[in-house]
């Protein structure tokens, strides 16, 4: 079913897509509730459209709000920072608007001057942003919301300098039986044909399987259970296969990740992704089964 049509934000509130539809949400409260959660970070709210582009005519309107929120976000915290529920702070990330950032100079130059000192780092949501962003914000940590689909995309995102990753991909490529398969910078030796990504639990050969979920994997799932079983959970309908498949495939990426690290750290990270990009397929088996919901 498709999503309903978006609901416009107003100077004092978003729109928040919920399971009812969509819902207005006030700025004032989403600082109070979040920093009230005890989160490692908190991204303050950004007047970014759900699910189309910020015409020209809608930049300033966005910058407004954007800073007015951010600025008020700010005088929260300050304001409470000795209150018990505040302490600990969460590192506060600035939404930037998926413009570059010559679009949206107003709003860059009171994240230099305003509230530079104020803000741990920044939320992308779209790669054009950091091609012109400037000294003074470039050594800030960024959190990437523009949802890479696939582990090369992902390296992509790596290699455009976005730090922290979102990665919904997990939770569908779980949904549809399918448990990851792959290891960064990739394979010894590299095939004559690129790899699966991943094992598609919906396939009948997997009924009789009495090897682990992933060969050489050392995560739950595949030290103490094997295919058959996995594939019998889920042609049962019974969560325990989806939460298996998920236990996996968080372990699949948190080595990924690691990886990664490592292979920057060692200065071998273009050469490593171009492996990669040669070891395997570049996106996901397509899904053949049913998923749980």
């Amino acid at each position: 079913m498709a999503a309903p049509p978006a609901t416009s934000n107003t100077n004092t509130s978003i729109a928040v897509l919920t399971s009812v539809g969509f819902k207005q949400f006030k700025a004032e409260e989403y600082a109070n509730a979040v920093e009230g959660l005890g989160a490692d970070i908190v991204v303050g709210l950004g007047d970014v459209p759900y699910g189309r582009s910020l015409g020209s005519k809608r930049v300033q309107k966005a910058t407004d709000r954007s800073i007015d929120w951010l600025q008020d976000h700010v005088a929260l915290r300050k304001k409470h920072a000795d209150a018990p529920e505040f302490k600990g702070q969460a590192q506060l990330f600035a939404p930037l608007l998926p413009l570059s950032c010559a679009n949206q100079q107003f709003y860059i130059d009171c994240l230099v001057d305003d509230v530079r000192d104020d803000i741990s780092g920044l939320a992308i949501y779209n790669t054009e942003t950091l091609q012109d962003l400037p000294e003074q914000l470039a050594s800030l940590p960024r959190l990437d919301f523009t949802e890479p689909n696939t582990p090369l995309e992902v390296l992509r995102q790596v290699a455009n300098g976005l730090d922290i990753v979102t990665l919904p991909f997990i939770s569908t490529v779980t949904d549809a039986g399918i448990a990851f398969d792959f290891t960064f910078p990739g394979l010894s030796t590299i095939p004559s044909e690129p790899l699966p990504l991943g094992i598609d639990f919906w396939t009948a050969d997997c009924a009789t399987d009495l090897g682990p979920l992933r060969q050489g994997c050392s995560c739950y799932a595949c030290t103490d259970h094997h295919r058959a079983f996995l594939k019998h959970l889920l042609a049962a309908k019974e969560m325990l296969g989806w939460v298996l498949l998920q236990i996996h495939n968080y372990h699949v990426m948190d080595a990924f990740f690691a990886d990664i690290r490592a292979s920057i750290k060692a200065g071998t990270f273009e050469a490593d992704v171009e492996k990669f990009s040669r070891c395997y397929e570049t996106d996901f088996p397509a899904k053949t089964g049913q998923g749980p919901r």
